[in-house]
């Protein structure tokens, strides 16, 4: 800092402002669920107090007005596509999107053998992190949460179009 070094007080802190707001994005992620099938056990249970979701700045909305991330676990059918995209419309801006489980990532076992099962979220909405697994442990979820709030670190806010 060279010339301010000396007569600034030590509670100030230099930093820019897409740092800050992505600090603060990073630290207050308001989670709406959309839990179908045996992901959505997971996904409560990393809610529940032995994962504590919260310790990462991830707190629980029921409504999609107040939420800036949609967490879809479990198989998502043709018919609940529908609904899925009307709640991430929903939401406000900026918004993310962490698909958890085999069948929100690729249609899982239903793949092949069902017309009605949408073969991945992904089909309907923007996803910005995918948990695999056929159910995800609650670890996994919280890896997920955690390279979300990576990514959201390294956006570029307040960019010239």
């Amino acid at each position: 800092m060279g010339v301010l070094e000396d007569k600034l007080p030590d509670n100030i802190l230099f930093t820019n402002v897409d740092k800050f707001l992505n600090w603060s994005r990073k630290n207050s992620l308001w989670y709406m669920l959309f839990a179908t099938a045996c992901c959505g056990i997971e996904l409560m249970q990393t809610g529940a107090a032995r994962y504590d979701l919260d310790r990462f700045g991830a707190i629980f909305r029921a409504t999609p007005r107040q939420s800036d991330l949609m967490i879809v676990a479990g198989t998502i059918t043709h018919m609940m596509a529908d609904r899925v995209k009307r709640l991430y419309d929903q939401m406000p801006s900026p918004k993310y999107v962490i698909a958890m489980g085999s069948c929100a990532n690729t249609g899982g076992p239903f793949y092949k053998d069902s017309y009605s099962v949408l073969k991945g979220v992904d089909k309907v909405i923007p996803v910005d992190v995918y948990v695999p697994g056929c159910p995800p442990k609650p670890e996994a979820l919280i890896e997920g949460i955690m390279k979300l709030q990576k990514k959201i670190m390294e956006e570029k806010n307040l960019v010239k179009k």
